[in-house]
Protein backbone atom coordinates (compact mmCIF):
# COMPACT_ATOMS: atom_id res chain seq x y z
CA UNK A 1 0.00 0.00 0.00
CA UNK A 2 1.31 3.45 -0.85
CA UNK A 3 0.20 6.91 0.14
CA UNK A 4 -1.69 8.99 -2.42
CA UNK A 5 1.13 11.51 -2.81
CA UNK A 6 3.92 8.99 -3.21
CA UNK A 7 6.69 9.93 -5.62
CA UNK A 8 8.38 6.55 -5.45
CA UNK A 9 9.73 6.01 -8.94
CA UNK A 10 10.93 2.55 -7.96
CA UNK A 11 7.41 1.16 -8.32
CA UNK A 12 6.45 -0.51 -11.63
CA UNK A 13 5.37 1.56 -14.62
CA UNK A 14 2.91 -1.19 -15.47
CA UNK A 15 -0.36 -2.01 -13.70
CA UNK A 16 -2.76 -4.80 -14.47
CA UNK A 17 -6.20 -5.25 -12.93
CA UNK A 18 -8.04 -8.55 -12.77
CA UNK A 19 -11.80 -8.52 -12.33
CA UNK A 20 -14.51 -11.14 -12.81
CA UNK A 21 -15.02 -10.30 -16.47
CA UNK A 22 -11.89 -8.61 -17.75
CA UNK A 23 -8.15 -7.98 -17.49
CA UNK A 24 -7.03 -4.36 -17.87
CA UNK A 25 -3.39 -3.35 -18.35
CA UNK A 26 -1.83 0.11 -18.52
CA UNK A 27 1.59 1.75 -18.78
CA UNK A 28 2.31 5.20 -17.35
CA UNK A 29 4.41 7.74 -19.23
CA UNK A 30 7.88 8.78 -18.10
CA UNK A 31 6.46 11.77 -16.23
CA UNK A 32 4.18 9.51 -14.20
CA UNK A 33 1.36 11.85 -15.14
CA UNK A 34 -0.59 10.14 -17.94
CA UNK A 35 -1.59 6.63 -18.94
CA UNK A 36 0.43 6.34 -22.14
CA UNK A 37 -1.22 3.16 -23.41
CA UNK A 38 -3.78 0.69 -22.07
CA UNK A 39 -5.39 -2.53 -23.15
CA UNK A 40 -8.35 -4.68 -22.15
CA UNK A 41 -8.96 -8.38 -22.59
CA UNK A 42 -12.32 -10.01 -21.81
CA UNK A 43 -12.33 -13.18 -19.73
CA UNK A 44 -14.49 -16.24 -20.41
CA UNK A 45 -17.31 -16.46 -17.89
CA UNK A 46 -16.28 -18.32 -14.75
CA UNK A 47 -12.53 -17.77 -15.21
CA UNK A 48 -12.30 -15.67 -12.05
CA UNK A 49 -14.85 -15.71 -9.23
CA UNK A 50 -13.67 -13.15 -6.64
CA UNK A 51 -14.19 -14.25 -3.06
CA UNK A 52 -12.63 -13.70 0.34
CA UNK A 53 -12.43 -17.35 1.43
CA UNK A 54 -12.90 -19.58 -1.63
CA UNK A 55 -10.75 -20.39 -4.65
CA UNK A 56 -10.81 -17.38 -7.01
CA UNK A 57 -9.04 -18.50 -10.17
CA UNK A 58 -11.02 -21.37 -11.69
CA UNK A 59 -9.42 -21.30 -15.15
CA UNK A 60 -5.78 -20.42 -14.60
CA UNK A 61 -4.69 -20.93 -18.21
CA UNK A 62 -7.39 -18.60 -19.54
CA UNK A 63 -6.41 -15.93 -17.00
CA UNK A 64 -2.72 -16.32 -17.84
CA UNK A 65 -3.41 -15.89 -21.54
CA UNK A 66 -5.51 -12.77 -20.89
CA UNK A 67 -2.77 -11.23 -18.73
CA UNK A 68 -0.15 -12.06 -21.34
CA UNK A 69 -2.26 -10.50 -24.12
CA UNK A 70 -3.28 -7.34 -22.24
CA UNK A 71 0.19 -6.57 -20.88
CA UNK A 72 1.85 -7.49 -24.17
CA UNK A 73 -0.17 -4.84 -26.00
CA UNK A 74 1.22 -2.10 -23.74
CA UNK A 75 4.60 -2.53 -25.42
CA UNK A 76 6.46 -2.55 -22.10
CA UNK A 77 9.89 -4.11 -21.93
CA UNK A 78 10.06 -4.34 -18.15
CA UNK A 79 8.30 -7.33 -16.61
CA UNK A 80 7.59 -5.79 -13.20
CA UNK A 81 3.91 -5.04 -12.65
CA UNK A 82 1.51 -3.78 -10.00
CA UNK A 83 -1.18 -6.45 -9.70
CA UNK A 84 -4.62 -5.04 -8.90
CA UNK A 85 -7.03 -7.60 -7.45
CA UNK A 86 -10.83 -7.61 -7.11
CA UNK A 87 -12.17 -5.85 -4.01
CA UNK A 88 -14.19 -8.96 -3.14
CA UNK A 89 -10.93 -10.90 -2.66
CA UNK A 90 -9.37 -8.50 -0.12
CA UNK A 91 -10.76 -7.04 3.09
CA UNK A 92 -9.80 -3.45 3.88
CA UNK A 93 -10.21 -2.44 7.52
CA UNK A 94 -9.66 0.83 9.40
CA UNK A 95 -8.34 0.34 12.94
CA UNK A 96 -7.70 2.95 15.63
CA UNK A 97 -4.69 2.60 17.93
CA UNK A 98 -3.37 4.80 20.69
CA UNK A 99 0.16 3.79 19.71
CA UNK A 100 1.91 1.17 17.59
CA UNK A 101 5.24 -0.56 18.27
CA UNK A 102 8.16 0.90 16.30
CA UNK A 103 9.43 -2.48 15.10
CA UNK A 104 7.56 -3.77 12.05
CA UNK A 105 7.34 -7.35 13.31
CA UNK A 106 5.82 -6.24 16.62
CA UNK A 107 3.42 -3.82 14.94
CA UNK A 108 2.22 -6.48 12.51
CA UNK A 109 1.60 -8.90 15.38
CA UNK A 110 -0.60 -6.27 17.08
CA UNK A 111 -2.49 -5.61 13.84
CA UNK A 112 -3.06 -9.32 13.26
CA UNK A 113 -4.37 -9.70 16.80
CA UNK A 114 -6.88 -6.87 16.30
CA UNK A 115 -8.04 -8.34 12.99
CA UNK A 116 -8.36 -11.88 14.29
CA UNK A 117 -11.97 -11.69 15.45
CA UNK A 118 -13.30 -9.65 12.55
CA UNK A 119 -12.33 -11.90 9.63
CA UNK A 120 -13.82 -15.22 8.46
CA UNK A 121 -10.49 -17.03 8.15
CA UNK A 122 -7.40 -17.97 10.14
CA UNK A 123 -5.09 -14.95 10.40
CA UNK A 124 -2.12 -17.33 10.45
CA UNK A 125 -2.99 -18.07 6.82
CA UNK A 126 -3.38 -14.44 5.80
CA UNK A 127 -1.22 -11.75 4.24
CA UNK A 128 -1.47 -8.31 5.80
CA UNK A 129 -0.35 -4.92 4.52
CA UNK A 130 -1.00 -1.69 6.36
CA UNK A 131 -0.46 2.05 6.25
CA UNK A 132 -0.49 4.21 9.38
CA UNK A 133 -2.23 7.59 9.30
CA UNK A 134 -1.85 10.13 12.06
CA UNK A 135 -5.14 10.64 13.91
CA UNK A 136 -4.69 13.39 16.48
CA UNK A 137 -3.09 11.81 19.51
CA UNK A 138 -3.46 8.30 18.07
CA UNK A 139 -2.99 6.30 14.89
CA UNK A 140 -5.61 5.29 12.34
CA UNK A 141 -4.41 2.25 10.45
CA UNK A 142 -5.53 1.22 6.96
CA UNK A 143 -5.05 -2.55 6.74
CA UNK A 144 -5.52 -4.76 3.68
CA UNK A 145 -5.79 -8.46 4.46
CA UNK A 146 -6.42 -11.54 2.33
CA UNK A 147 -5.83 -15.26 2.46
CA UNK A 148 -2.30 -16.02 1.30
CA UNK A 149 -3.67 -18.82 -0.89
CA UNK A 150 -5.96 -16.38 -2.72
CA UNK A 151 -3.13 -13.89 -3.35
CA UNK A 152 -0.92 -16.72 -4.57
CA UNK A 153 -3.54 -17.78 -7.16
CA UNK A 154 -3.34 -14.38 -8.83
CA UNK A 155 0.43 -14.09 -8.47
CA UNK A 156 0.87 -17.49 -10.10
CA UNK A 157 -1.12 -16.39 -13.15
CA UNK A 158 1.12 -13.32 -13.54
CA UNK A 159 4.28 -15.41 -13.21
CA UNK A 160 2.96 -17.94 -15.74
CA UNK A 161 2.49 -15.02 -18.13
CA UNK A 162 6.11 -13.99 -17.60
CA UNK A 163 5.57 -11.03 -15.27
CA UNK A 164 6.64 -10.26 -11.71
CA UNK A 165 3.82 -8.90 -9.49
CA UNK A 166 6.04 -6.97 -7.08
CA UNK A 167 3.17 -4.81 -5.79
CA UNK A 168 -0.27 -6.27 -5.05
CA UNK A 169 -3.26 -4.20 -3.94
CA UNK A 170 -7.08 -4.28 -4.08
CA UNK A 171 -8.87 -2.33 -6.76
CA UNK A 172 -10.39 0.46 -4.64
CA UNK A 173 -7.12 1.23 -2.86
CA UNK A 174 -5.50 1.46 -6.27
CA UNK A 175 -8.16 3.91 -7.42
CA UNK A 176 -7.66 6.11 -4.36
CA UNK A 177 -4.16 6.92 -5.59
CA UNK A 178 -5.76 9.34 -8.06
CA UNK A 179 -7.97 11.15 -5.55
CA UNK A 180 -7.52 14.75 -4.48
CA UNK A 181 -8.90 14.55 -0.93
CA UNK A 182 -7.92 17.84 0.68
CA UNK A 183 -11.61 18.43 1.45
CA UNK A 184 -14.32 15.89 2.45
CA UNK A 185 -14.48 13.57 -0.54
CA UNK A 186 -16.64 10.55 -1.34
CA UNK A 187 -15.35 7.94 -3.80
CA UNK A 188 -17.71 5.31 -5.20
CA UNK A 189 -16.39 2.52 -7.41
CA UNK A 190 -18.60 -0.11 -9.02
CA UNK A 191 -17.54 -3.46 -10.49
CA UNK A 192 -19.52 -6.56 -11.53
CA UNK A 193 -19.48 -7.93 -7.96
CA UNK A 194 -19.09 -5.06 -5.51
CA UNK A 195 -19.71 -1.42 -4.78
CA UNK A 196 -16.81 0.07 -2.83
CA UNK A 197 -17.22 3.29 -0.87
CA UNK A 198 -14.48 5.46 0.60
CA UNK A 199 -14.64 8.82 2.36
CA UNK A 200 -11.48 10.89 2.78
CA UNK A 201 -10.58 14.28 4.18
CA UNK A 202 -7.26 16.09 4.50
CA UNK A 203 -5.70 13.20 2.52
CA UNK A 204 -6.75 10.72 5.25
CA UNK A 205 -8.97 7.69 4.67
CA UNK A 206 -11.80 7.91 7.22
CA UNK A 207 -14.31 5.33 6.00
CA UNK A 208 -14.09 2.29 3.74
CA UNK A 209 -16.82 -0.18 2.88
CA UNK A 210 -17.25 -2.86 0.23
CA UNK A 211 -20.83 -3.91 -0.46
CA UNK A 212 -22.13 -6.83 -2.49
CA UNK A 213 -23.39 -5.55 -5.83
CA UNK A 214 -26.07 -7.64 -7.54
CA UNK A 215 -26.80 -5.03 -10.24
CA UNK A 216 -23.36 -5.01 -11.91
CA UNK A 217 -21.98 -1.94 -13.67
CA UNK A 218 -25.46 -0.97 -14.90
CA UNK A 219 -26.52 0.30 -11.48
CA UNK A 220 -28.53 3.54 -11.73
CA UNK A 221 -27.68 6.80 -10.03
CA UNK A 222 -30.66 6.44 -7.70
CA UNK A 223 -29.60 2.92 -6.69
CA UNK A 224 -26.05 4.08 -6.09
CA UNK A 225 -27.25 7.00 -3.96
CA UNK A 226 -29.29 4.54 -1.90
CA UNK A 227 -26.22 2.31 -1.40
CA UNK A 228 -23.98 5.15 -0.19
CA UNK A 229 -26.56 6.85 2.04
CA UNK A 230 -25.70 4.98 5.29
CA UNK A 231 -21.99 5.73 4.85
CA UNK A 232 -22.63 9.42 4.21
CA UNK A 233 -24.86 9.69 7.29
CA UNK A 234 -22.24 7.93 9.42
CA UNK A 235 -19.54 10.31 8.21
CA UNK A 236 -21.67 13.39 8.84
CA UNK A 237 -22.65 12.25 12.33
CA UNK A 238 -19.14 11.13 13.30
CA UNK A 239 -17.06 13.95 11.86
CA UNK A 240 -19.62 16.78 11.88
CA UNK A 241 -18.78 17.54 8.28
CA UNK A 242 -20.44 17.32 4.86
CA UNK A 243 -19.23 15.79 1.62
CA UNK A 244 -17.96 18.48 -0.77
CA UNK A 245 -16.70 16.41 -3.70
CA UNK A 246 -17.67 13.03 -5.17
CA UNK A 247 -15.74 10.85 -7.60
CA UNK A 248 -17.41 7.90 -9.36
CA UNK A 249 -15.79 5.04 -11.24
CA UNK A 250 -16.75 1.83 -12.96
CA UNK A 251 -20.34 2.69 -13.90
CA UNK A 252 -21.70 1.93 -17.34
CA UNK A 253 -23.43 5.35 -17.37
CA UNK A 254 -21.57 7.57 -14.88
CA UNK A 255 -23.53 10.67 -15.87
CA UNK A 256 -26.69 9.14 -14.40
CA UNK A 257 -25.15 9.28 -10.92
CA UNK A 258 -24.40 13.00 -10.88
CA UNK A 259 -27.83 14.38 -10.02
CA UNK A 260 -28.73 11.58 -7.60
CA UNK A 261 -25.50 11.72 -5.62
CA UNK A 262 -25.47 15.49 -5.54
CA UNK A 263 -29.02 15.55 -4.19
CA UNK A 264 -28.19 12.85 -1.65
CA UNK A 265 -25.11 14.55 -0.23
CA UNK A 266 -25.35 18.22 -1.15
CA UNK A 267 -21.92 17.94 -2.80
CA UNK A 268 -21.21 20.73 -5.24
CA UNK A 269 -18.94 18.63 -7.45
CA UNK A 270 -19.63 15.12 -8.80
CA UNK A 271 -17.41 13.77 -11.56
CA UNK A 272 -15.63 10.72 -12.93
CA UNK A 273 -12.43 9.74 -11.16
CA UNK A 274 -10.44 9.23 -14.34
CA UNK A 275 -9.58 12.46 -16.14
CA UNK A 276 -9.82 11.66 -19.86
CA UNK A 277 -7.12 14.24 -20.58
CA UNK A 278 -4.64 11.98 -18.78
CA UNK A 279 -5.46 8.81 -20.71
CA UNK A 280 -3.57 7.95 -23.89
CA UNK A 281 -4.24 5.44 -26.62
CA UNK A 282 -6.08 2.15 -26.36
CA UNK A 283 -4.37 -0.84 -27.98
CA UNK A 284 -7.02 -3.47 -27.26
CA UNK A 285 -10.75 -3.97 -26.79
CA UNK A 286 -12.83 -0.87 -26.10
CA UNK A 287 -12.58 0.15 -22.43
CA UNK A 288 -14.56 3.08 -20.98
CA UNK A 289 -12.43 5.54 -19.01
CA UNK A 290 -14.63 4.93 -15.96
CA UNK A 291 -13.29 1.36 -15.77
CA UNK A 292 -9.64 2.47 -15.73
CA UNK A 293 -9.80 3.95 -12.24
CA UNK A 294 -7.74 1.31 -10.43
CA UNK A 295 -4.86 1.09 -12.91
CA UNK A 296 -4.95 4.88 -13.32
CA UNK A 297 -4.70 5.50 -9.58
CA UNK A 298 -2.07 2.81 -9.11
CA UNK A 299 0.24 4.46 -11.64
CA UNK A 300 -0.16 8.24 -11.82
CA UNK A 301 1.06 10.89 -9.37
Amino acid sequence: MRSNNSKNRARPRLACEISADRVLAARVDEGWDTIEVYSGQDLPEGTVVPDLTEVNVLQRQALTHAIEDALGKTGARNRDVTAVLPDAAVRVVLIDFETLPQKHEEAEAVVRFRLKKSLPFDMDKARVSYHAQSAGAGVKLVAAVALASVIEEYEAAFRDAGYSPGVVLPSMLGALGAVDARTPTLVVKVDPNTTSIAILDKEQLLLFRTLENTRGIHVTGEQLAEDVYPSVVFFQDTYRSSIERIYVAGMHDPESSVAALSAQTGASEVKELVDSRRVGRNSGAAVPNSELAAVFGALVD
